[in-house]
């Protein structure tokens, strides 16, 4: 048999760790309606090529996201916000 060697506990890799959900911001502001012509909000969830930032980088939860969306995208048709980054 061999020997038993030192029992070290094993200690969770970064890797293996899930971070921290952010928490909506929309939820803790208590938010009852996204306008889109509220373009400096809106500009908070758009990258600088005018992307949408997705719900796990923004932390946004669902509803608030699907709500985001259709005020970006309405505020687009009305130039408001970018379609593309200039």
């Amino acid at each position: 048999m061999p020997p038993k060697r030192n029992a070290k506990p094993k200690r969770k890799l970064a890797k293996d760790r899930k971070p921290k959900r952010k928490s909506c911001s929309m939820c803790i502001e208590k938010i009852t309606a996204l306008d889109y012509k509220d373009t400096p909000r809106l500009r908070k969830y758009i990258t600088e090529r005018g992307k949408i930032v997705p719900r796990r980088i923004s932390g946004n939860c669902a509803k608030h996201q699907r709500w985001l969306t259709e005020a970006v995208k309405r505020a687009r048709v009305i130039a408001l916000l970018p379609f593309t980054a200039e």
